[in-house]
C-alpha cells in the first residue's frame, strides 16, 4: 500500500514538472527562447530521431559507454580486491588512489587526445579512467565488507586464492557493487560526454555541443531526454539486479 502511495506521488509531481514545463513558456512567464515547450520539444525529439546522422550518433556513444564500462567495472574491481587484499600494496597505493579520486579527471582529458587522438579509443580510454578509480574505492570496501570466517573456512577446506575471490568474494561483493555501479555509470556517462563535447566528431555528445553553441535550444532538450532516458533504462536494470543478487548477503 505504502509502495503503491509513493509511486502515486511520483507520477504527480513528474505530471507536475512536465505541465509546468509546457506551461509556463506559453503564457510567457518564462522566455520560450530559453526554455521552448515540452510539446515543441517533443516533436522535435521525434523527428531527430527519424534521421539517419541522430541514430548513428546514439549507437556510437552507446558503444561507447557500454565498452568504456566493460574495462573499467573488472578491471577497477580486480585493482580494488588486490589493494584490499593486500595490506603492503594497500599501505602504498591506499593514500595515492585517494589523491587521483579528488583531482578533476578532465585535466587529463588533452592527454588522451594526445595519445589516441580524436575518436573512439580516446572517449573509451578518458571515460574507463575516470570510471575505474569509483570502481576501485568501491571493491575496496566491498572486501572489507566480506565476514572473516567464511573466508577461514575455504582456507581451511584448501580453497586456492582462485576459488575464495570466485566463490566467496564475488557473491558476497556482488550486493555492494551493484549498489555502486549506478554511480559509476553516471560518471562514465560524463566522461564519454565530456570526451565527445571537447573533442569529437561523432557521438550524440557532440550533437548536443553543436546544438547547445547554435543556440538551437529544442534540439538541446530532445538530446537531454535522450541521455536520461538511456541513464534511467540503464539504472532500472542494475536495481532489479541488485534486488535479484540481494539474498546473498544472508
Amino acid at each position: 500500500m505504502q509502495r503503491g502511495l509513493q509511486t502515486l506521488i511520483r507520477l504527480a509531481l513528474l505530471a507536475l514538472v512536465l505541465g509546468l514545463w509546457e506551461v509556463l513558456p506559453r503564457i510567457g512567464a518564462v522566455n520560450p527562447m530559453l526554455l521552448p515547450p515540452l510539446s515543441d520539444v517533443a516533436t522535435t525529439l521525434w523527428g531527430l530521431l527519424g534521421r539517419a546522422n541522430v541514430r548513428e550518433a546514439i549507437a556510437v556513444t552507446t558503444l561507447e559507454v557500454i565498452t568504456a564500462f566493460a574495462i573499467a567495472v573488472p578491471l577497477g574491481a580486480a585493482a580494488g580486491i588486490l589493494l584490499a587484499e593486500n595490506e603492503y600494496l594497500g599501505a602504498i597505493f591506499k593514500p595515492m588512489l585517494f589523491y587521483v579520486f579528488s583531482i578533476p579527471k578532465s585535466i587529463f582529458l588533452p592527454l588522451f587526445i594526445l595519445a589516441f587522438g580524436i575518436g573512439f579509443g580516446q572517449k573509451v580510454g578518458y571515460a574507463a579512467f575516470t570510471t575505474t578509480f569509483v570502481v576501485m574505492m568501491s571493491a575496496t570496501a566491498a572486501v572489507e565488507s566480506v565476514r572473516g570466517d567464511y573466508i577461514l573456512v575455504a582456507r581451511s577446506f584448501g580453497a586456492t586464492p582462485a576459488q575464495i575471490i570466485w566463490r566467496i568474494y564475488v557473491p558476497c561483493m556482488m550486493p555492494v557493487l551493484l549498489e555502486t555501479l549506478r554511480i559509476s555509470m553516471i560518471f562514465n556517462f560524463t566522461g564519454v560526454m565530456i570526451a565527445e563535447m571537447y573533442a569529437s566528431r561523432t557521438g550524440i555528445g557532440h550533437l548536443i555541443s553543436n546544438w547547445g553553441e547554435n543556440f538551437q535550444l529544442p534540439q538541446l532538450f530532445a538530446g537531454i531526454i535522450i541521455l536520461s532516458a538511456v541513464a534511467i533504462a540503464f539504472n532500472e536494470t542494475v536495481r532489479r539486479l541488485e534486488a535479484r543478487v540481494g539474498a546473498w548477503r544472508q
